[in-house]
Parts: structure tokens; sequence; C-alpha cells
């Protein structure tokens, strides 16, 4: 395992890992901020750069059956939450290749 190159964000806002501060992802990014996570509030973003993606399986969630990754800092390895890549529900295929991240595993961080 070697070096893991990372992206660096510009934005007005940018969300980063609340562990080591790599940059995750920036507020023009933001779908929802309606969502929970495993430990309370969770946004839901369209991209995420610097994480590494678990396997996929099958969750039941509140609002129905999912195919979901995991998603781990590519600097930490925390997981920050996870990848949607499957909604059985069609009133929920709008998450398809979206992101979920817990709000209470991040932070703002500087450009």
């Amino acid at each position: 395992m070697g070096f893991k190159r990372r992206e660096y964000l510009n934005g007005s806002r940018i969300f980063g890992c609340a562990r080591c501060g790599t940059h995750l992802t920036t507020i023009d990014s933001m779908v929802s901020r309606q969502f929970n996570g495993q430990h309370g509030r969770a946004y839901l973003f369209n991209t995420v750069v610097n994480i590494e993606c678990g396997e996929p399986s099958d969750r039941t969630m509140t609002t129905g059956l999912h195919t979901v990754r995991d998603i781990q800092c590519v600097k930490c390895g925390i997981i920050l939450g996870w990848k949607y890549d499957r909604a059985y529900e069609e009133s929920q295929q709008y998450k398809e290749g979206k992101f979920i991240l817990e709000r209470n595993l991040l932070k703002d961080v500087e450009p």
C-alpha cells in the first residue's frame, strides 16, 4: 500500500474529515440536509473525493431496501458514511450514485 494522492478543493465552504482534515466535498455538491445516519444528522452529496468505497451490501433503511457501500477517508480510514449504488423503491432512485456523509464526522476546512 503506497502513498495515495489527495485532491484539494476550492469553494465557499469545504467539508473535510473531522479526524484528519482531508478535503471531501463542497457546499455546492450538497443535495439535502434532511438525512439521518448512524451517528445523527447526515447530508446527501452529489460528489465526494478522497474516499475509498467498501464492498456493496443490501441494507434495509427507513426509506426501503438499498444497495450501499461504506465510504472511508483515504488518509485516516474512518468510516464517514455510505454511497448509494441502488435504490429498489422507484421514489428513492434519485439517491443512486450519491453519498451520505455523517455531520458529526465532518468539519469545515480551509481551501
